[in-house]
């Protein structure tokens, strides 16, 4: 067994893998042996793995005021059982005077945020690598008077089938003197990460995405808003990042909808798509969590679950595990609810009210560049990782002896 200082050649790579991606990024610096080791795609998907087995933290934006009176955003994580957080330090261009600025989805380490807007961001917090994707390719149809567009749905996600992630944009156009509340029509289109460009994709949007509060959710390899069919029932619109297309999911039909005082958020739980309906206002607020079974089909919502009468609770906002979901207090601070013993704990963390929003989160190494293409080898064994270290490894000292 060749060594590598002292240590064998596997646990030292095991060792690697077991180091944060901030520390990662320091140690490919040491030597050409390390940089070319660390910088591998094949490193950097055995890295994921790990992470995504060990190391599952929740990604929370919130705004704070400055004592100058101004929101700005802060971007923290919390992790671990004892629920300890650190916030940070992203320097982007807008990020701190954007309050507007929502977080969209999260893949493989790489987020994704936007203004809605003009500003679209790609983002890897761990590496302090960021990329913001050019301009809409669409049309803004000039040349048809009193004709609005306005972008209505975005979503990130990853395309199994070409490993690479995906940005969706909406984009919907009223008529000025329409009189009415859904858009006369909407058009999609698709950046690919790496590609540089939007491409419009000719596909029919089949639903108008409409906001409800922490609604939007990358599932299953498709990216999910609230939205409303031209019949003017309420329904999930999803999008496949690799078939690049639209399905619309049926809400459950046993429960009230068109009602403006009850919101809807959705949420992953137990490997399941859950939808949680509860009051928009409210002393104490109770929230009923149905579970869509067999993902895509009507008739396998089930009410699972009711939480509370809460008090001091706004709204849901991710499951931490299974037996736990993070929420929203009524006055701006972070609070958990255990399923099992129905306890509820205030966190130290506070922000403007209903300013939170949360995705579950790993740190990685990934480019969001696209310059190491991901394997889609997430579920690799540990027989995998045995045989892959040697060859790993003699690639590595051949690339770095060649330099």
């Amino acid at each position: 067994m060749e060594v590598i200082g002292d240590l064998p050649r596997e646990l030292f790579l095991e060792i690697l893998l077991r180091l944060p991606a901030e520390s990662l990024m320091r140690c490919k610096y040491v030597c050409k042996y390390w940089h070319s080791l660390i910088t591998n795609p094949k490193f950097i998907q055995l890295h994921l793995n790990y992470n995504y087995k060990n190391n599952v933290c929740v990604l929370l934006k919130r705004c704070l005021v400055t004592c100058l009176g101004q929101k700005e955003n802060l971007l923290s994580l919390v992790c671990g059982n004892g629920f300890s957080f650190e916030n940070l330090d992203v320097d982007l261009s807008l990020y701190r005077k954007e309050p507007c600025l929502q977080l969209l989805g999260h893949c493989d380490g790489i987020i994704c945020l936007s203004n809605y807007r003009d500003y679209i961001l790609l983002c890897n917090p761990a590496t302090r690598e960021s990329m913001v994707l050019p301009e809409s390719c669409l049309p803004c149809y000039p040349w048809i008077r009193n004709l609005i567009s306005q972008t209505t749905g975005l979503g990130f996600g990853y395309d199994a089938k070409s490993h690479c992630f995906k940005v969706v944009r909406i984009v919907s156009y009223w008529e000025e003197l329409r009189g009415s509340n859904l858009p006369h029509f909407s058009r999609a289109e698709v950046c690919s990460m790496g590609m540089g460009s939007w491409k419009e994709i000719n596909v029919t949007v089949p639903a108008h995405v409409r906001y409800s509060p922490c609604f939007e959710t990358y599932f299953n390899g498709a990216f999910h808003w609230y939205a409303m069919d031209d019949n003017g029932n309420e329904v999930i619109l999803s999008f496949n990042m690799g078939k690049e297309e639209f399905q619309v999911i049926p809400m459950p039909s046993f429960i009230s909808m068109h009602d403006h005082s009850i919101c809807r958020s959705l949420l992953v739980w137990n490997d399941c798509i859950a939808l949680v309906i509860y009051p928009e206002r409210g002393i104490e607020k109770s929230f009923e969590i149905f579970v869509m079974k067999e993902y895509g089909v009507k008739e396998s919502w089930t009410n699972v679950l009711t939480i509370g009468p809460l008090p001091r609770v706004e709204r849901p906002l991710v499951f931490r595990k299974n037996d736990e979901i993070l929420m929203e207090g009524s006055y701006g601070q972070m609070m958990s609810y255990n399923l099992r013993n129905k306890e509820v704990k205030d966190l130290p963390i506070y922000g403007v009210p209903k300013s939170f929003s949360t995705l579950v989160y790993v740190k990685s190494l990934v480019s969001v560049k696209g310059g190491n293409q991901m394997l889609d080898q997430r579920d690799n064994t540990g027989i995998f990782l045995f045989v892959f270290l040697n060859t790993l490894l003699v690639h590595v000292d051949i690339y770095a002896n060649f330099c």
